[in-house]
């Protein structure tokens, strides 16, 4: 893929967005400095105040207008980031301790006001209707779902909507997605055995949760191998685990929290059903109490064939089709409303240690390659208006 002189020359203010950003990390619903930053930038560069909505407190929808009638296509980038430390030694680290952009979001930012000041600047040329998603909260609780809510996108009219994320498993000037299932539906589970507490040396008086949740725990790593196809891809992993007082006293409560995630719908809702019977049926063999809580996250995401063949054809030699991940992303809600194209950019590069993974926090990337994102953002939106004019 050929980025356009135009393009390029948008390096030194998208590099600058992206530093600015990358020092004032903050979490989701509370991006309220970054979301400031956001509108005095694109009042700078000329979006009228009337085309700024803020459908939530810390989300900015963008409406430009183009001069002739066409696809209302929505765009989107995430803008919070995580409670991670960072440990870069970059200039231009976070200037919060415990808070860092871990995973991106300030290089998706810079890539969408990129996008933004080009298209003002050849407004004459754009079709349709650009709707340009600054969304709050993809690390959690759901901003995608909640902006969704405000009805703001229905009534605009969106028809399709694109998003991005920067990805350092792929070599920097790739350009990666899949067709149909990309990244996993995911959820958390809390699980809860209670029993009764007793003296260590009187286990008869006692029923035993630690003793229940350990027999849970083996059950349930039974359900990926004895109840799912080999042909299916799910995971079910528990992370944490507690309960207890004293190393001689029997507990009567403990605790066990995990993630689960699927590509399908069907295989998901199995792992559910599974779940809630070991967990009810194994504790009372052990004459205790199972609980089960899920907290149903983000859906899969779910790529339109046909935005991906766009894809291609704009990305050219650049594109390749990538795997599945067992990632989540909330992206996959507005695919649940909208047809939907999600795709990585690579950002790897060996040489200069661009090789942290995503929440790592030493996580980083050269900006040049958000450039990449920009060209993609354009040749899909004439692709998606059958050509258009050539913006």
């Amino acid at each position: 893929m050929q980025i356009t002189k135009e393009v390029a020359a948008l390096l030194p203010q998208v590099k600058r967005w992206r530093r600015d950003l990358h020092q004032i990390p903050e979490l989701g619903l509370a991006e309220y400095e970054t979301c400031r930053y956001l509108k005095k930038e694109l009042k700078t560069m000329g979006v009228p105040d009337t085309a700024i909505h803020q459908p939530l407190e810390t989300a900015l929808v963008v409406v430009l207008e183009g001069a002739t009638a066409g696809k209302c296509v929505a765009f989107r980038t995430d803008i919070d980031a995580l409670p991670v430390m960072e440990a870069t030694g970059v200039d231009f680290a976070s200037r919060y301790p415990g808070r860092m952009h871990a995973c991106g979001h300030d290089g998706h930012a810079a890539t969408m006001l990129g996008f933004t000041q080009y298209l003002l600047a050849h407004k004459k040329a754009l079709v349709g209707r650009v709707v340009l998603i600054f969304q709050p909260a993809e690390e959690g609780p759901g901003g995608a779902q909640l902006l969704l809510d405000t009805g703001i996108l229905q009534e605009l009219g969106v028809e399709q909507i694109v998003g991005l994320h920067v990805f350092p498993e792929f070599p920097e000037g790739v350009i990666a997605a899949r067709s149909g299932g990309m990244m996993a539906r995911n959820g958390e589970v809390t699980i809860t055995v209670t029993g009764r507490s007793a003296h260590g040396a009187q286990p008869q008086q006692g029923q035993d949760a630690i003793l229940a949740m350990s027999a849970v725990i083996q059950a349930l790593h039974s359900i990926i191998s004895r109840n799912l196809s080999p042909l299916d891809s799910a995971v079910l992993t528990f992370g944490k685990i507690s309960g207890g007082e004293a190393m001689n006293i029997i507990p009567g409560k403990v605790t066990l929290e995990g993630t689960m995630r699927a590509f399908d719908d069907d295989v998901y809702e199995t792992m559910v059903t599974r779940i809630e019977t070991v967990v009810n049926q194994v504790a009372a063999g052990y004459d205790c109490h199972g609980e089960v809580e899920f907290r149903h996250m983000y859906r899969v995401v779910d790529n339109d064939p046909q935005m991906v063949a766009a894809l291609e054809t704009v990305a050219q030699d650049s594109y390749v089709t990538t795997p599945p991940y067992l990632l989540a992303e909330d992206f996959s809600m507005y695919q649940q409303v909208f047809p939907g194209l999600f795709f990585f950019v690579g950002t790897r590069d060996e040489e200069r240690g661009y090789i942290h993974p995503l929440h790592s926090n030493k996580m980083q990337f050269d900006e040049k390659n958000l450039l990449g994102g920009i060209q993609c953002y354009l040749g899909l939106l004439a692709e998606f208006n059958q050509k258009g004019a050539k913006l």
